[in-house]
């Protein structure tokens, strides 16, 4: 707990010396949301969709929502699990720069890793690579898959 008060008294001070020549109003709770005491994690397609993997810290903009996506093939379901995955594992990333001391959110998001090691995985062997380094078989295959401009009457997400 005092590393913490520490840490939000440094953080005070390099905000302060920042802004000291300006007239801002700077609300901390912007900086630093107090979201450590009851983190409220999404589950990670609900967190892609909505931009934020903490339920307290959505505020949608004017009244508006988000609005969810439907694959309509299983290779689109599996690469928007991946997608989510993807988000999720950034969105803890931020959140562990700032309380690396939180083991359940680092569990968490070591789970969130594996699930995503897993589901790549499988979507390379079966779909084809992801990336440049997800080459399978025997031969260079990274541009068999269809590209984004390639509108096959699915939902492409890109």
């Amino acid at each position: 707990m005092q590393k913490k008060a520490i840490a939000h008294s440094i953080f005070q001070e390099v905000i302060e010396v920042l802004f000291e020549d300006n007239n801002f109003d700077i609300n901390m709770s912007l900086f630093m949301p107090n979201i450590e005491r009851n983190p409220n994690i999404l589950d990670p397609m609900e967190g892609f969709l909505r931009g934020n993997m903490f339920r307290n810290e959505y505020v949608p903009y004017k009244n508006l929502t988000y609005f969810k996506l439907n694959p309509k093939t299983e290779k689109e379901k599996t690469l928007y699990h991946i997608m989510a995955l993807s988000f999720a594992i950034n969105d803890l990333n931020l959140y562990l720069d700032l309380h690396p001391e939180n083991k359940e959110m680092f569990e968490l998001f070591k789970k969130y890793i594996a699930e995503k090691k897993e589901l790549s995985n499988k979507y390379s062997k079966q779909y084809g690579p992801l990336t440049l380094t997800k080459t399978t078989n025997q031969k260079y295959n990274w541009d068999d898959s269809p590209w984004p401009w390639d509108n096959l009457g699915g939902s492409m997400y890109v």
